[in-house]
């Protein structure tokens, strides 16, 4: 049976997909994981987990299904994040993490004093902020020096998989587009100047395209894996440009909405648009680019208010169902790990207005939920207003498996959303990549009919004058907040977290 192998590592866990050649699954395999934050602004995660994991689930899937042949293996990951290694491919730290980790808020001004914030944009598309890839290697020299000393190469974790299984030294576009301001968005290629002055005892991975081959499964890979030597193995990219491949949301005018332990907004279009509150990117595919937001904190805020209540998920939806829109009064900041885009602000933190002691759980759980559906419609806002030609909104990940998350942010930002058959994201997504670089020419396979849309969440329309006032609410409690948020940031900052 001729399958495909897809692997994401993600921010909670790394999952793996076995798919036929028709997009059926026919196997699955998840190992969960935890960040490290070993200090206030700080993510963190062990390089060296990624390929344990890797190897732990692809000899899962493959026991699953002992007659499957494996075509080709598709990776992908969490990003941007920035792992360094030595000559002999050891970790020289563990790997930082994308703009959920804040440390190099130092290192972002003084790159941007240096190079100029008009030049920075003109060259790398955006400006520099914690999600940035180059004020973190900066970092590292700064503070660092010794471990700096030692690095060598330059991987993430779709790339460190691709270096274990096949032995190349890849990077894909997209992904080098986030290593900002090292990368030429417009030349499609590494900024020389910036590279040689910021990272230059680094070794410049070669730039590839998310569903080329990168290479080959090695001997010694195919004794760890259990997948067969020679085995072809595409150079992958950042999940949530995946996820958007694996459920067709990546032509020109579609947005993908990814719901996860953090909401992720790819925007697709064929011209480079540059927007100060936004990052832009090249695209997963070659005459794409993209302008791409997060939210700091989506599926983990509701686990955070999981953890503190005790109370299991269905519970939590059905109390927020019953709180009803607006949430009995209440308006919470979603800002509990800083906030990325639009407003690009590390030092954001949380705010629940409204309180009362009659308030429940519910209510704080769907404020929690509308927190974030008004989160994105502050990005969809700042998209268009960049010139984002938004045609087709995509909803994937975790999140989409409820109904009521779904229903609030369409209510929230009066968007139609498609729901495909498929959310499971980027591991299914790199494993159609890997089908697609290994299919014959006149049977290269197509994601409307791997994936078909199964279902549309349209908003209540009735309820857009009320969410129009809890938008401009939440813009203004930000605002009004924000200093003495700011003061509060600056306390917790330094101390163990």
């Amino acid at each position: 049976m001729r399958c495909t192998l897809g692997v994401d590592v993600g921010t909670s866990s790394t999952k793996g997909v076995l798919v036929t050649a028709d997009g059926t699954i026919i196997a699955t395999a998840t190992r969960a994981h935890e960040v490290s934050r070993p200090r206030t602004g700080w993510v963190e995660m062990d390089g060296d987990l990624w390929w344990d994991e890797f190897v732990a689930i692809a000899a899962e899937l493959l026991h699953a299904v002992p007659e499957a042949e494996v075509a080709g293996v598709g990776v992908s990951g969490m990003g941007p994040c920035i792992l360094l290694a030595d000559e002999e491919d050891r970790p020289v730290r563990p790997a930082i993490l994308y703009g959920v980790d804040t440390r190099s808020t130092a290192q972002i001004d003084r790159l941007t004093a240096e190079l100029g914030a008009d030049e920075i944009t003109r060259i790398g598309g955006s400006a520099l902020t914690s999600q940035a890839g180059g004020p973190k290697i900066v970092w590292i020299a700064d503070e660092e020096p010794d471990v700096s000393a030692r690095a060598l190469r330059l991987f993430m974790p779709a790339s460190w998989l691709t270096r274990k299984l096949t032995g190349a030294y890849v990077l894909d576009h997209q992904s080098a587009s986030q290593v900002s301001p090292l990368y030429d968005i417009e030349g499609g290629v590494w900024h020389d100047p910036w590279w040689q002055r910021y990272a230059g005892g680094i070794e410049q991975p070669r730039l590839q395209w998310a569903g080329e081959v990168a290479g080959e499964v090695t001997a010694a890979a195919a004794s760890a894996t259990g997948i067969p030597a020679g085995t072809r193995v595409i150079t992958g990219t950042i999940d949530a440009w995946t996820e958007a491949v694996s459920v067709g949301a990546h032509e020109i005018g579609d947005l993908m909405l990814m719901y996860g332990t953090t909401m992720f907004l790819v925007a697709t279009g064929e011209t480079t648009l540059r927007t100060p509150s936004m990052w832009t990117t090249a695209g997963a595919f070659e005459g794409t680019r993209n302008l791409a937001g997060g939210l700091s904190t989506s599926g983990a805020l509701t686990g955070w208010l999981r953890g503190l209540s005790g109370a299991d998920y269905p519970a939590l939806l059905a109390e927020a169902e019953d709180s009803g829109p607006g949430a009995r009064g209440l308006l919470m900041l979603p800002y509990l790990a800083g906030e990325r885009t639009p407003i690009q602000d590390p030092d954001a933190r949380g705010v629940i207005a409204g309180l009362t002691l009659q308030h429940n759980r519910g209510d704080l759980y769907r404020a929690a939920l509308e927190a974030t559906a008004l989160g994105v419609r502050h990005n969809v806002d700042t998209m268009r207003a960049a010139g984002a030609d938004i045609r087709r909104i995509v909803a994937v990940g975790g999140g989409t498996q409820g109904q009521l998350w779904l229903q609030i942010v369409s209510d929230a930002t009066g968007l139609v959303q498609e729901v495909p058959e498929t959310t499971i994201g980027a591991s299914y997504g790199a494993a159609f990549l890997a089908a697609t670089a290994t299919a014959a020419p006149d049977s290269v396979p197509s994601i409307t009919d791997w994936n078909p849309i199964a279902h549309t969440i349209r908003p209540d329309e009735t309820l857009g004058p009320l969410y129009d006032t809890l938008f401009d609410r939440y813009v203004r409690l930000y605002e009004a907040s924000k200093e003495v948020v700011h003061e509060l940031a600056a306390a917790q900052r330094g101390g163990s977290a």
